[in-house]
């Protein structure tokens, strides 16, 4: 965890690193693993809440138990890239339940997702059926995840 955010030493920086790793650890877990006592872990565990470092907490579901083993990244490419365009492709992205993430890409390419589905021809009909017809999309490149050597978030 980078410990150069305004505001922040090494405890805020331990509690982050706990809270990433087990978010419902309890607070007198918590204050143990960092060495401050259970009050003035919790009030700097809602500072960090308050201030928006700390954005939510979630459960870290399991792709594969959910028969979502197959990854894929395409690089979208546009039609056209006015404003306009931009903003009709990021809105249709979001109805699209297999795209994990999108991310807009100073590139070669305009567009970078991350498709997640059960096995490659449910992704050949995701491709074809939801990604291809998505607003101003000209050209589509894939590229297949054979084994996730890293995966998590902050």
């Amino acid at each position: 965890m980078p410990n150069d955010l305004p505001d922040m030493d090494r405890y805020d920086a331990a509690i982050l690193r706990e809270l990433a790793a087990d978010g419902r650890m309890p607070v007198t877990e918590l204050a143990r693993r960092i060495g401050l006592s259970k009050t003035p872990t919790q009030a700097r565990v809602k500072r960090l809440e308050e201030t928006g470092v700390i954005a939510g907490y979630r459960a870290v579901l399991s792709p594969v138990r959910l028969g979502l083993a197959n990854v894929a990244f395409v690089e979208v490419r546009l039609s056209d890239t006015r404003e306009s365009a931009l903003q009709a492709f990021n809105r249709a992205v979001q109805g699209v339940a297999e795209i994990e993430e999108c991310h807009m890409m100073a590139s070669s390419f305009d567009y970078l997702l991350k498709v997640r589905t059960g096995d490659i021809a449910d992704y050949r009909r995701v491709l074809g059926e939801r990604i291809s017809s998505l607003p101003h999309v000209a050209s589509t490149s894939t590229y297949v995840v054979m084994e996730a050597v890293k995966e998590r978030g902050l």
